[in-house]
């Protein structure tokens, strides 16, 4: 049987998800009414994809986890052909969502997203009755750069009814899923927040029926950090940090500024140079200085420590305090940030530390914490959690290059993010 394409259309607002479905209709076997969708419109959305789009199967992502056969019975009642529902759901309702779809002349699918023995639990609800089983990778453990590719294989290598893939699947990625046996490969965001629709999902159902992988740079969730951050920007990191992360008060000193690394931490008191120009040495080749002096002149950073930065080869300076020689410094294109400009430097007395951990503002930052600047200023990524951020950083981008291309086609920013609906009462 041929492998089908899924197309989930996981946006808030009706209107943007039909236009998108609209320009993918012709290389999608399924559009599915997305989780957030329905939570939003309420199935009303699955009835407007049913209208817009008569002979496609239609997917109410329903999430059934209680009050099974209301919940199927309303969604096939609206024109779903297929209805999710949690493998953490009990076995009553599970049997309950059967029993009503039977009733319906619709299908169940049951999404096994998070479940610790997705195996054991896909045989489980096979002999209930389900119709197909979704091995699923939620989208928050796809930002640490985990794959459903080896429970895909697992569970069909067992189950008899259909297996359908899904969790950050690319026009790249959906090869590896049909090897490892899925006959459903659910695709989102490669389509949905592609520039041209039309043209993702034709990659992605070539790809499928080729098996030939079509390379893509984004729609890709990976471990390395540094590669994401190439193509990011830190507002797409700060808004991926919930809107922190910016070192406020921090302004780069010329223009055209892009660096990133991890931070080679500075304390030292005002005016005193000495370990600032002494951390060059301890710096690594791609590393980012980030130094304090409590965010008070006079200079400990000048033309000569950037001269010594560039042959070294360290990416940028960051300065929570004064730095001089700014046009030397614009001159040589070396980035260079800063609270303060000033003409007037210290004494180096030797008085701070190298690579603690330091504030800059309510920022804690430490020595291996990823820096990235730019020409907004500079953002701080907690080593910790840098693959997660970093991979949310690029759904972001991700996310206003859709927004942006609607803007080009003739609406608005506000028209877009529909900004009066999602307004918050007072």
């Amino acid at each position: 049987m041929a492998v089908k394409v899924q197309l989930a259309l996981d946006f808030l607002d009706l209107d943007r998800a039909l236009k998108v479905a609209g320009q993918a209709r012709k290389y999608v076997d399924l559009i599915e009414a997305g989780t957030p969708l329905i939570k939003s419109e309420g199935l009303n959305a699955v009835r407007e994809i049913r209208k817009n789009f008569p002979g496609k199967v239609i997917v109410a992502d329903m999430k059934v986890m209680d009050a099974g056969r209301v919940e199927v019975e309303a969604a096939a009642k609206a024109g779903a052909d297929i209805v999710d529902v949690l493998g953490h759901a009990s076995e009553a309702t599970i049997k309950e969502c059967v029993e009503a779809a039977r009733n319906f002349n619709c299908k169940i699918c049951v999404d096994l997203i998070s479940c610790d023995n997705p195996v054991e639990k896909a045989l489980w609800v096979q002999n209930l009755g389900a119709d197909i089983v979704a091995v699923h990778t939620s989208i928050d453990d796809q930002m640490k750069a985990k794959t459903p590719f080896k429970n895909v294989r697992e569970v069909s290598s067992k189950v008899s009814i259909p297996v359908a893939a899904a969790g950050g699947l690319n026009s790249e990625s959906v090869v590896d899923a049909v090897k490892a046996g899925a006959g459903i490969v659910i695709v989102g965001g490669a389509i949905t927040k592609a520039k041209n629709p039309g043209v993702a999902a034709k990659d992605i159902k070539d790809a499928v029926q080729k098996m030939k992988p079509v390379k893509t740079t984004l729609f890709k969730r990976t471990g390395d950090v540094k590669k994401i951050l190439g193509k990011v920007s830190a507002s797409n990191v700060s808004d991926a940090m919930h809107r922190g992360g910016a070192l406020d008060g921090i302004k780069p000193v010329g223009t055209g500024y892009r660096a990133y690394g991890l931070a080679v931490t500075v304390s030292s008191c005002p005016g005193d140079w000495a370990k600032p120009v002494e951390a060059i040495d301890e710096a690594k080749k791609g590393d980012v200085l980030v130094i304090t002096t409590g965010g008070v002149g006079p200079a400990v950073w000048g033309e000569l420590a950037t001269q010594s930065a560039i042959k070294k080869r360290i990416s940028a300076v960051v300065v929570d305090g004064a730095v001089r020689d700014s046009d030397e410094i614009r001159a040589l294109g070396f980035p260079v940030y800063s609270r303060i400009i000033c003409p007037n430097a210290g004494e180096p007395k030797g008085r701070g530390k190298i690579n603690i951990p330091i504030k800059v503002g309510d920022i804690l930052i430490r020595p291996g914490d990823w820096v990235l600047c730019d020409g907004d200023g500079v953002v701080v990524v907690p080593q910790e959690k840098a693959v997660e951020i970093v991979n949310r950083a690029q759904d972001v981008l991700e996310k206003e290059n859709r927004i942006r291309e609607e803007i080009k086609e003739g609406s608005s920013l506000g028209k877009v993010t529909h900004l009066l609906k999602w307004e918050k009462d007072k």
